[in-house]
């Protein structure tokens, strides 16, 4: 049984939600009411930590998924 379809779909769902997670609205979120009111962590704003973290994760769940499909 191969398995490329649901590798394929998997990554096409990592896509989507990757998609949406960065898109404009949600971030929008993380600057609260005006960039001024944006809260920090460790003195870095929360929007630039979100988006790292955010694109962070999307790397490791793809690699998680790849290093999976490969066996």
């Amino acid at each position: 049984m191969t398995r490329q379809p649901l590798l394929s779909q998997r990554l096409l769902a990592v896509f989507a939600v990757g998609a949406v997670l960065l898109n404009f609205p949600l971030l929008r979120l993380w600057l609260g009411e005006g960039a001024s009111a944006a809260g920090t962590v460790f003195g870095v704003p929360l929007l630039p930590l979100a988006l790292f973290a955010i694109w962070a994760l999307l790397i490791a769940v793809v690699a998680l998924l790849m290093e999976r499909g490969a066996r």
